[in-house]
């Protein structure tokens, strides 16, 4: 692969990194509720006012104040509600009352609006209308944005719901609004610079059993020494490492490989397989083939197989009009990916696929409020992010919050993707966070690379996800110096700049809730396999990941932990907060000290220089240098791929930026979370 088509792939794989100001991590939020993203956003004009939306108007509290304190109190080992967690009837003590609720109810309509429900507890109104409606009832005019590629609506005048009722808002969903997207990442092969070529099902000799060569979990293999001399020219080069196979056969692993990284073997025999538990995946559409495309991968991995009995998928909203919108929105392989991981990390689990209609922030907003206040699951997956904290406003990311911490109160675990993006270029302290995972009732998944250890067969390296090259050679030529190419992603993270830390991050550096919580495998080169319809083809596909991977494992994961424990636990980030040390896999530091990443020397004209580990990566590295790296030759190219530069991240001892305290480690972390 030439350096020209390698440049052209990276249009694809690299983000686009914008620079923004800002004087300290975590901001005083603004007296209106004008999103401030929209001062470094592109005003695309006025949105359409014919256009229909669905807002979801969330109520004030009686006493706001006493039911944060009281959720609070739900996760404080000290306090005698620990863990009794909220009834219907706990939560009507803190709802608004009917008359405030008929008030709001009767201005909406006034204003055209037309009412979809009302949710069971109380605590908020859903309405539908057009654009021109809701800016007609809460006194605004509303904005096409676009930021970064990725295109929102939001309010550029204080918004308020007219008349008396505005005094009994809190904030509203929908009226900021921004589409949803899956995080899912997929491995190129590097020689191509496409994605590995997908196997239909029908040329597979059997059913039932993996096709051979197809993956490896040996993504390393053992360090080699490579002389670059080209006919006695100067410069010339001497470079010792270890080889990733990733222009070979692609890097990904199994099922039963998936768990044995996890250390699941052992808990499956103490009978913790999710037996009992329902795990809950939000997300867009759906599509036709779900349960077919996973049973076709189970069969091939022998899993057990969805049926009635273990596999069901709703629609609060009504199903899509076009059974298909699922795959024209791009979801299908986000969905397979979710519903396959999931049942290989919990295989005894039921699986409930909730899916919109509708990819705006709202409708997925109204899938969590339906499943918590339906006691539908406690244990819920969201491989999706709609923006950076620096972009979405109050509106917005309160209305998030409102929606997670009545989850939370119902003991209800709300866990979310952290994005595949590193830090956006926005750097350190702040990086990227993401919405909604930077919520303070939210649980935020980042994402880690799981590597073959060569110097320890059959045990394995786990860094943060962050891959990034550097070039060592091309066709007949040294490169002299090694030329730092860029990073291709990794795990997404940062301290927000519009939530305070909450009281279990106490102990954390900054002033801003800080992400992300705890991690598991997301890079796609060293990611899972799934199987997925195409074009009316079901196949077989490599590789995939994203943090769109570590959220279903995680959730998966506490499924087993609420089946250990006989009763749910909650709110997974502030239960890993308080575990002792040990009790959660710390992914620590791997310097360029190791003798196994790769290294050398270059004699040119001048005499010879040596080239650490982290000296190839001059530029690229941050002050960081915990990674593993390796080399990739590519048709007389020579590459050093480095694995845990995830950007300005950093992995540390403990919390770190990069991967939260850490990775799930079997029993180890079943019993520290469900220990008194």
């Amino acid at each position: 692969m030439t350096q020209r088509s390698l440049r052209k792939m990276s249009v694809i794989l690299l983000i686009a990194l914008v620079a923004v100001g800002t004087s300290s991590a975590f901001a005083q939020r603004s007296e209106t509720n004008v999103p401030a993203g929209i001062r470094i956003s592109q005003d695309l004009g006025r949105s359409a006012p014919s256009t229909e939306i669905n807002i979801t108007v969330r109520l004030k509290l009686n006493d706001k104040a006493a039911f944060d304190r009281a959720v609070d109190a739900l996760y404080d080992h000290g306090s005698p509600s620990f863990h009794k967690w909220m009834t219907r009837a706990d939560l009507g003590k803190y709802a608004p009352t009917e008359e405030q609720r008929q008030a709001v109810r009767q201005e909406l309509q006034s204003h055209g609006l037309t009412i979809l429900s009302t949710d069971p507890i109380g605590f908020s109104v859903r309405a539908r209308g057009t654009i021109a409606n809701v800016e007609s009832a809460f006194n605004t005019e509303i904005h096409q944005f676009q930021y970064n590629g990725r295109v929102y609506r939001a309010n550029v005048k204080d918004a308020r719901l007219s008349g008396e009722a505005g005094n009994y808002v809190s904030t509203v969903a929908g009226l900021e609004s921004h589409q949803v997207r899956p995080l899912i990442a997929r491995a190129v092969n590097m020689r191509t610079g496409k994605p590995f070529a997908p196997l239909p099902l029908s040329r597979l000799a059997s059913a039932s059993s993996f096709p051979p060569g197809f993956i490896t979990n040996q993504c390393l293999s053992a360090p080699q020494t490579v002389t670059l001399e080209y006919g006695g020219v100067l410069p010339e080069a001497v470079y010792s490492g270890t080889v990733y196979e990733g222009s070979g056969i692609p890097c990904a692993y199994q099922p039963q490989e998936l768990q044995t990284a996890y250390g699941l073997n052992a808990v499956y025999e103490q009978g913790l397989d999710g037996s009992g538990q329902t795990i809950v995946l939000v997300e867009g559409y759906g599509y036709p083939t779900i349960e077919k495309d996973a049973n076709a991968y189970f069969k091939l991995t022998g899993l057990p197989l969805l049926n009635k009995n273990n596999f069901k998928i709703i629609y609060p909203e009504g199903k899509p009009s076009d059974p298909n919108a699922g795959i024209l929105e791009g979801w299908e392989v986000e969905i397979a990916m979710d519903v396959q991981s999931a049942h290989t990390i919990a295989p005894q689990a039921s699986i409930l696929v909730v899916a919109t209609n509708g990819q705006d922030s709202e409708d997925f907003q109204y899938s969590i409020d339906y499943v918590a206040n339906n006691g539908l699951g406690n244990s819920l997956s969201n491989s999706y992010e709609e923006d950076v904290d620096i972009v979405s406003g109050a509106l917005e990311q309160e209305s998030w919050d409102d929606a997670l911490e009545v989850a939370t109160a119902q003991g209800v675990s709300v866990n979310f993707s952290t994005g595949d993006s590193g830090d956006q270029g926005l750097g350190t302290p702040v990086g990227a966070p993401g919405v909604p995972s930077v919520a303070p009732h939210a649980t935020a998944v980042g994402g880690t690379s799981i590597l073959n250890d060569v110097s320890h067969p059959g045990s394995t390296i786990t860094t943060s996800w962050g891959d990034t090259l550097s070039f060592l050679a091309f066709p007949g030529t040294v490169l002299d110096p090694p030329e730092a190419y860029g990073f291709l992603g990794g795990g997404g993270g940062g301290e927000s700049i519009f939530w305070p830390k909450p009281s279990w991050q106490a102990s954390l550096h900054g002033k801003g809730r800080q992400t992300p919580d705890v991690s598991a495998l997301a890079d796609p080169n060293t990611g899972v396999t799934i199987v997925v319809t195409e074009g009316g083809v079901q196949e077989l596909q490599c590789c995939w990941g994203g943090t769109s991977l570590s959220s279903p494992i995680f959730t998966a994961i506490w499924a087993i932990a609420n089946q250990a424990a006989g009763a749910a636990l909650g709110q997974a980030a502030p239960a890993v907060a308080a575990l002792p040390y040990g009790g959660i896999q710390d992914v620590l530091p791997k310097t360029d000290s190791s003798a196994n990443n790769v290294s050398g020397t270059i004699t040119d004209t001048n005499g010879t220089t040596a080239y650490s580990a982290s000296a190839i990566f001059t530029g690229l590295l941050y002050g960081n240098k915990n990674f593993t790296s390796a080399f990739l030759p590519v048709d007389g190219e020579l590459l050093d791929w480095g694995f845990g530069l995830d950007t300005s991240f950093t992995v540390t001892h403990g919390w770190d930026n990069a991967t939260g305290y850490g990775t799930p480690n079997g029993l180890t972390f079943i019993y520290a979370v469900t220990a008194p």
